[in-house]
């Protein structure tokens, strides 16, 4: 592990049980309702691999419609709290994973991955999109989601660094505060990156959230 995503995971697990809290926000709730029944069309009769799948918001909404769901996250934290949402077990199944390093068995045909792809550095992109397309196979499904950055309701871009990557500073519960990276990619940002490695690409970008799917070369 990185030590970017060893800040990462240790952040995360300390937020584990105030992530969900965003989801609550009256202004996001259409956005949100709109992006939840997209991703189970999207992922309907799937075999999904779900990296960082965190406490398992988004895994409920989708999971009852996919022929089967493998959810993985770095934090035993987070995986607590979403083994709690009682989810179909001949469906789906939690498991503690690296996003970057899981080695997940033959049969996936989609990876779904919600505000990941915000956390990884951009000079790091094109080799997560190559694990991601060995996890998958060639034609394998990506569906990615993550935040817009909003003027006055996302943190303040505290720095970039010497490649482009952008970080904010965060506060944990007991006020300590830690720097984290994250990216906030334009739709032909997304698509030049990806061009290489996928075909169909699709961007939709709402305020305060975006989704993208395509299919891997």
């Amino acid at each position: 592990m990185t030590p970017n995503n060893k800040q990462l995971a240790a952040y995360y697990a300390q937020k584990a049980g105030v992530l969900e809290q965003v989801y609550e926000l009256p202004e996001r709730q259409e956005e949100l309702e709109q992006l939840q029944e997209e991703l189970d069309e999207v992922l309907s009769g799937h075999r999904v691999l779900e990296l960082a799948c965190g406490t398992g918001y988004w895994t409920q909404f989708y999971a009852y419609s996919t022929e089967a769901v493998l959810a993985t996250d770095i934090n035993p934290e987070m995986l607590e709290l979403a083994r709690a949402k009682e989810l179909p077990a001949d469906k789906v199944r939690w498991e503690v994973a690296d996003a970057y390093t899981i080695d997940a068995e033959p049969g996936f045909t989609a990876c779904f991955a919600g505000f990941l792809w915000s956390h990884i550095p951009r000079q790091d992109q094109e080799k997560f999109l190559q694990h991601v397309r060995k996890q998958v196979g060639k034609d394998g499904l990506l569906v990615l989601m993550d935040n817009t950055y909003v003027d006055d309701v996302s943190l303040p871009i505290a720095r970039t660094d010497a490649d482009g990557n952008t970080y904010q500073v965060r506060q944990l519960e007991n006020g300590e505060r830690c720097e984290l990276l994250k990216n906030y990619p334009t739709d032909s940002a997304l698509r030049k990156k990806l061009a290489t490695a996928a075909r169909e690409i699709r961007i939709q970008r709402l305020d305060y959230y975006w989704m993208l799917t395509c299919r891997l070369k």
